[in-house]
């Protein structure tokens, strides 16, 4: 064999290892590159003579900006971007959580878990480890909560 077709050969196989690790992994963005390498790899073995000349880099090229863009618009709708969702103390205002440490009143060392956060926490009575707990007000990064009766 001649070594366009030993490199054609080289540029398929590495072509289908990048799909196989795109397809175990997805949004690696190996899909580009994997199909650029498995485009080059069947012009060579096709077109023999015209893998080791000045158009390949050329034709990887013309194959890879177009490649790009479609993988781009193809990532873009299987996950739109979305804003980054952020919680603020505002939004906690009657949420459930569940005490982790004791939450007396006048302090704000109590603690208490709401939507798998921990929050500083005080209340107008004493509320123990465990109970569920209502926020009714907020404040910074501290929030106001009463037990929830069972």
């Amino acid at each position: 064999m001649s070594l366009a077709t030993d490199l054609s050969l080289v540029f398929i196989v590495i072509g289908v290892l990048m799909l196989l690790l795109e397809l175990s992994q997805p949004g690696s963005f190996l899909l580009v590159p994997a199909t650029v390498l498995l485009a080059l790899g069947g012009i060579g073995l096709v077109f023999p003579d015209l893998l080791l000349t000045v158009w390949s880099p050329i034709i990887a090229v013309i194959i890879l900006v177009p490649t790009t863009l479609l993988t781009i618009k193809l990532y873009q709708r299987l996950a739109p971007p979305a804003p980054p969702q952020t919680t603020v103390a505002t939004s906690l205002i009657g949420m459930d959580g569940v005490v982790e440490v004791e939450v007396v009143p006048g302090s704000i060392r109590g603690k208490v878990r709401i939507a798998n956060v921990t929050w500083s926490a005080t209340s107008e009575t004493p509320i123990s480890v465990g109970k569920r707990v209502k926020v009714v007000r907020s404040e910074g990064v501290h929030v106001t909560v009463e037990a929830i009766s069972d």
